[in-house]
């Protein structure tokens, strides 16, 4: 038993799991999604009534011992949670585990999983991503997509016999809950803490020789293939890296970073994307400038789409970065099509950064921003500013048009005559 609000280690993992490791069945199934937290059973259940997206009986069953666990709580209830390190390395602690049969399930199909099971089976199976910003009514659909597809998984091996456990998690948490009760320094700490753990894997790098030509880093990483086909590739790029990179080439002046997936989603038997980048020297600012050129996006090695980018360079000696980029007109870098492939193609990164010269110490260098010098927050306060100077300097020009009498009445005298004409 542990206390409420406990952080179980990647050591305490490994203890729970044992008695997975130990039994005879030898097949686990491991449903891997970017965001998840307890939370989310709860709210998701019980705030939309009777659009509950948790209807498979592995969710039903846990959302039924939640729930008794929450009636019989006396007062309000923080349940344990497992640690992001330890989720983060959760697939390597599982192989090392035992005698493991690696199938990666990427193909939605699961009719087609050959599964042995006289041989101990670990199956990783990638959910949709929740893509950070979205609403609850999209976050709604993709938990309830992901629900049908973890139905269909369970259900097809359970037709077939296999006796099977199953572990549902996620590798970071999709709500953070901040204790309010805490000294400022201490919560700052929690906060800092928090902070570190979201980035949850390192970043994509591709080397010659001894040393690092090229690093490649999102937070997500997804296209979409004629507006219905969602293909995430964050985790298969960075998290678990399944991807060739074998193809991508680096010289002083031009840099190739080439990503090979095979079997991306059901329909797409390869998937290849290239970031086209160069490295000039402009003698209007005297110095090299390391720009992104185009965005390469090959099908089935058939169907080519060619994109062009827009505002995306740095000097040489820096990284690029940029919060959102894609082919969303919104985005301060976007990706422009240039073939009428490629406008069958919808592409999403966010949190972008990537380095393709003079990389030391095989990490970022110093990154420039996409993000102007003239913000949306900066135009605003100049505009602003530009109208009450306007208002202050129209009314210093009304003050100075008054004029003064020129003669006056004498009570002593007699009245004082103003012809009209005057």
């Amino acid at each position: 038993a542990t206390h409420e609000g406990h952080v179980v280690s990647a050591q305490e993992l490994t203890e729970f799991l044992q008695p997975v490791f130990t039994q005879n069945s030898r097949n686990l199934v491991l449903f891997l999604q970017d965001r998840l937290s307890i939370d989310d059973f709860t709210y998701f259940s019980e705030s939309y009534g009777n659009k509950n997206p948790f209807q498979n009986q592995v969710n039903k069953l846990f959302i039924n011992l939640l729930q008794e666990i929450l009636q019989s709580s006396p007062s309000s209830l923080v349940l344990p949670a497992v640690d992001c390190k330890a989720t983060k390395y959760l697939l390597s602690i599982l192989q090392e585990s035992g005698d493991w049969k690696l199938i990666n399930v990427t193909n939605l199909n699961v009719s087609q999983l050959e599964v042995n099971a006289s041989n101990p089976n670990l199956l990783v199976v990638q959910l949709q991503p929740l893509a950070s910003g979205l609403k609850d009514t999209s976050t709604l659909e993709a938990i309830a997509e992901n629900d049908k597809i973890i139905g269909r998984v369970t259900m097809d091996l359970q037709e077939r016999g296999i006796r099977f456990s199953v572990i549902y998690t996620a590798m970071r948490p999709s709500r953070i809950s901040r204790r309010t009760d805490g000294v400022t320094e201490l919560r700052r700490q929690l906060m800092a803490a928090e902070e570190e753990d979201s980035s949850s894997y390192p970043p994509l790098n591709v080397t010659t020789g001894n040393y690092t030509c090229i690093l490649f880093y999102a937070s997500n990483f997804s296209l979409k293939a004629n507006n219905s086909v969602l293909i995430d590739l964050t985790n298969a790029t960075f998290v678990t890296q399944n991807v060739d990179i074998s193809a991508s080439e680096c010289t002083d002046s031009n840099t190739t970073l080439s990503l090979k997936y095979t079997n991306p989603v059901n329909g797409i038997s390869s998937l290849e994307i290239r970031f086209l980048m160069t490295n000039k020297f402009y003698e209007g600012s005297a110095r090299r400038w390391s720009t992104l050129d185009s965005v390469e996006i090959v099908q089935d090695g058939e169907k080519f789409a060619t994109f062009t980018v827009s505002a995306m360079s740095a000097p040489a000696e820096y990284s690029f970065h940029c919060q959102l980029v894609g082919t969303s007109n919104l985005y301060p870098a976007r990706l422009v099509p240039s073939n009428d492939e490629a406008k069958n193609w919808d592409v999403f990164i966010s949190k972008l950064q990537i380095q393709g010269f003079n990389i030391i110490n095989n990490q970022f260098s110093y990154a420039s921003d996409c993000t102007g010098f003239f913000t949306p927050g900066i135009w605003m306060g100049l505009v602003t500013s530009i109208i009450l100077l306007w208002i202050l300097t129209y009314g210093i020009h009304m003050i100075m048009q008054l004029t003064t009498n020129n003669r006056f009445d004498d009570p002593k005298g007699p009245a004082l005559s103003v012809p009209q004409t005057e």
